[in-house]
């Protein structure tokens, strides 16, 4: 019964100590369960450990997701130094920005397939593993769909059957969110041959920013059957988030004015008829056959129908002093299908003392999406309609929701397809081993046709399409001196779908698809596995073609802009990583990260040399935790977010300042009747500083205000 409490090898070390009692081994057992690991998928490279690994992989682990009270994705990847969270272009979509460059929620990858995952807010609890990969992947996973995901990918590992557990968890966030989740799982038949794991997550109410109120309910299942040389999996899921009056994100109407204070932490500037919402559906089946000994065929297919509806109300700042500004409206209801497939076979063999680790498969990946939108319509003193209304970020004015004024944004009760894309690819790799495999040379070669068709939303007529083809390759090379040491590099291209202009009320190119293009990364490290610490260095260089937004006022539009990608960015940088336990009492997770991005290229040279917006200099997560001599079922926890400077605009004249956060957490386990019972409390932004979290894509982004989390979790 212990085992299977324990689920870990660490129960066999604390059974050896015959000092503790039976409800101290418990205690060691759950305690001691990886939060993070470093080995992982390398996508058409297969499982690879860290050592062996020519890239930055990290794993954050159910144990991680469950120990933080996280609630999203971007709340798991607050541990890591190199990826920070922002938002959609206007929306409450969470973007990911990974060395610099944006990772869109459509190109979060589901078990190596992309368009299958939930695409703009994602709750973790489904998930065994979010694996986060540094660098261009085009070679790895496929070309991302988006758009997006040169400077690194997300890969979500679904959770499986591989003991029977019974968990439930209730929760508290501040100001009122209340719910829970339960995980439930059992392997049955002869020799336990079948699994299934459920998961079901349910919360509501409203949040510390004033008036906003959030709403999920999620459910998932994975059905699996492992017999023989097979392995064969079923994951299922549904998703429903909602959000109410949430805090948008704020504009500046032109790079002259200053960037205005900050308001109250629990400030709202949002319109009260302002929401959110998302549903989805998905699944995905996978197959994996050993056809001989250390060669296995694998097949994958997936699909997600997806819907959104929000109306969002982005303030553009007029007068930094007094917080007096526009507030542009838009509404947007979207449809999504998407099917993903992967098809491939791996192999190990042997010759002349050299081993050969071999690769060879395909991808596909078709998406089709239906979008309509409505912008102004705010009605006036006088009873005529404007395309904008009065409000300030420090005194809001609240007005009636706005008509719906008709124009070229499509039918918005019958949305009309607005793209289409077909990406396929072929690849075939090889890593040899020599000395021993104390050396891994990685060669390989992505063969992708990328096909994107853009549709005018009231004509239906296709307004432009793209078809091109690239060969993508890599080469990556691990040295490993010692045991726990290796040395590594890595040249590695990405290609993606070009932007596509945002679709909000102040731009005056909404929906434009700009053409694909591709980059190419170089990067150089070193890994060190100390005990149960994992320590990782990392050199990089990466370009690509810049997207932004430019002020283009009119008199009828003064907040007016235009998407333009204008010149390439360079981004280059070092990244330090510690994750693990170098002693019993200890653990580390996070480190820190240089990035510089410049601007070259730019059109007539008038920003060449100039920072990237939104990327700031450096950044810092540290998190740790330390179990108290004197109190042994108690683990203490504390967190350090530091972000430095970053600018908003491409002249470089307005600058956000740096900011610094703290967390703090206690997490303590009982044992009753025989069962852990593990409770915790923790508060983000302890003190309750307001900040300008992030300038990414033009917009600014406050910081959440201080967040008061409790949960209590009984497992059988």
């Amino acid at each position: 019964m212990l085992a299977l409490i324990a689920g870990q090898p660490a129960f066999a070390q604390a059974q050896d100590r015959p000092s503790e009692t039976y409800p101290e081994i418990v205690v060691t057992a759950q305690q001691q369960r990886a939060q993070v690991t470093s080995e992982g998928s390398l996508g058409a490279l297969g499982e690879r450990g860290a050592l062996e690994s020519p890239f930055n992989v990290r794993n954050y682990t159910s144990q991680l997701i469950l120990d933080q009270q996280a609630e999203t994705l971007g709340d798991v990847l607050e541990n890591d130094p190199s990826v920070r969270t922002t938002q959609g272009f206007g929306n409450q979509s969470e973007l990911f920005v990974i060395r610099g460059f944006p990772l869109a929620g459509d190109d979060v990858a589901l078990d190596g397939l992309y368009g299958i995952t939930p695409r703009q807010l994602v709750s973790p609890e489904l998930y065994d593993r979010v694996q986060v990969l540094n660098g261009s992947s085009a070679f790895l996973f496929g070309a991302a769909p988006g758009g997006s995901g040169l400077g690194g990918g997300i890969n979500l590992i679904p959770k499986r059957a591989d003991r029977t557990l019974l968990r439930a968890t209730a929760s508290y966030a501040g100001d009122s969110v209340f719910g829970g989740n339960i995980d439930l799982g059992t392997r049955f038949g002869a020799d336990d041959a079948f699994g299934i794991r459920v998961n079901g997550v349910y919360r509501d109410g409203d949040t510390p920013i004033d008036d906003e109120r959030r709403s999920v309910r999620v459910a998932g299942a994975d059905f699996d059957f492992r017999s023989g040389p097979g392995r064969f999996f079923l994951d299922v899921g549904y998703e429903d988030q909602r959000v109410y009056q949430p805090r948008p994100q704020v504009r500046l109407a032109n790079t002259t004015l200053a960037i205005p204070r900050v308001p109250g932490a629990y400030a709202n500037y949002a319109q009260p008829w302002a929401f959110t919402r998302l549903r989805d559906v998905y699944a995905l089946a996978r197959a994996e056959v050993d056809v001989a000994p250390d060669w296995t065929v694998y097949l994958a297919a997936g699909l997600r129908d997806g819907r959104e509806d929000g109306d969002y109300a982005t303030p553009t700042v007029t007068n930094s002093a007094t917080g007096a500004a526009t507030q542009a409206r838009l509404f947007v209801p979207r449809e999504d299908n998407n099917e993903s497939g992967q098809i491939g076979v791996r192999g190990k063999f042997t010759v002349a003392g050299t081993s050969h680790a071999i690769g060879v498969g395909g991808t596909l990946n078709l998406a089709e999406n239906r979008n309509a939108f409505a912008s102004g319509g705010y009605r006036t003193a006088t009873g005529g309609i404007s395309t904008t209304t009065i409000t300030n970020i420090y005194a809001p004015v609240a007005v009636a929701r706005p008509v719906d004024l008709p124009g070229t944004g499509g039918d918005l009760a019958n949305p009309p397809r607005a793209s289409r894309t077909e990406f396929g690819s072929l690849f075939v790799s090889d890593t040899v081993g020599l000395f021993d495999d104390r050396v891994l040379v990685t060669g390989g070669v992505r063969q992708q046709n990328l096909t994107v068709e853009a549709f005018n939303r009231v004509t239906f007529g296709r307004a432009s399409r793209y078809d091109r083809s690239a060969t993508t390759p890599v080469v990556g090379i691990v040295v490993r001196p010692t045991a726990t040491l290796s040395f590594y590099g890595n040249r590695i291209e990405g290609l993606v779908q070009g932007p596509t202009a945002p679709v909000n009320g102040t731009i005056t190119n909404p929906g434009e698809v700009f053409e694909p293009y591709r980059t190419t990364q170089y990067e150089i490290g070193a890994k060190l596995q100390v005990r149960r610490l994992t320590a990782t260095l990392a050199l990089y260089r990466t370009t690509q073609p810049n997207g932004y937004s430019i002020a283009t006022p009119t008199t009828a539009s003064p907040a007016a802009t235009t998407f333009v990608v204008d010149g390439r960015q360079r981004n280059q940088g070092i990244e330090l990583g510690f994750n693990g336990e170098p002693v019993d009492w200890l653990r580390v997770i996070g480190g820190g990260s240089i990035n510089d991005a410049t601007l070259r290229r730019t059109a007539g040279g008038l920003t060449d040399g100039n920072d990237a917006i939104g990327v700031p200099d450096y950044q810092v997560n540290l998190g740790l935790e330390v179990i108290p001599p004197f109190l042994r079922a108690a683990t203490v926890t504390g967190r350090v977010v530091h972000t430095g400077r970053q600018y908003l605009d491409v002249t470089n004249r307005q600058r956000l300042d740096d900011w610094t956060r703290f967390d703090l957490g206690l997490r303590y386990i009982l044992v009753a009747d025989d069962h852990p019972v593990t409770l915790r409390v923790s508060a983000e932004n302890v003190a309750n500083r307001r900040y300008w979290t992030s300038a990414f894509g033009g917009y600014l982004l406050q910081g959440q205000p201080r967040t008061a989390k409790a949960s209590i979790t009984v497992e059988y």
